[in-house]
């Protein structure tokens, strides 16, 4: 075999080997990729039915409840247009954050369950005063601005 023969074989081997690798990096990323969806859009069906996604907004006042044995948390994530219960394990997956507290920003991880609740893994609350998740602040300034516009006609 001629030497630029060997060197188009090994380019050519090069590029299939990348190609492989590439697609398996992307099937990888695409079967972990997790979607933020408001409680306005969980409500109108637009959140997936068999895939874990992120749900944000403002835990409602007084909405917190627990079991009697303490291993089980529910509360409401409101945009303040729609709002969903979520049920969290406390027993699964440890115990709600530190700064979890009920008017302030919250993101669950998780899935929809049969009963049309919000099945948490995992639950992410704000870091201080002045913070909340990128993603529960577009969804509640959305929601106001629908709430707005359906006031003003």
């Amino acid at each position: 075999m001629k030497s630029r023969n060997k060197k188009l074989l090994a380019i050519g081997l090069s590029v299939v080997g990348l190609a492989i690798a590439a697609s398996l990096v992307l099937n990888a990323f695409k079967k972990n990729l997790v979607f933020f969806f408001s409680p306005t859009q969980v409500a109108a069906g637009e959140a997936p039915k068999d895939r874990a996604f992120r749900i944000g907004g403002l835990v409602e006042s007084g909405s917190l409840k627990r079991s009697e044995d303490g291993m089980l948390a529910s509360f409401v994530v409101t945009d303040t247009a729609k709002s969903i219960t979520v049920q969290y394990s406390i027993r699964e997956y440890g115990p709600l954050p530190d700064l979890f507290k009920e008017g302030k920003g919250v993101v669950a991880e998780g899935k929809m369950g049969d009963g049309g609740a919000f099945l948490a893994t995992q639950v992410l609350a704000k870091h201080d005063e002045n913070y909340m998740p990128p993603e529960a602040a577009h969804a509640l300034e959305q929601a106001q601005k629908a709430q707005q516009t359906v006031v003003t006609q």
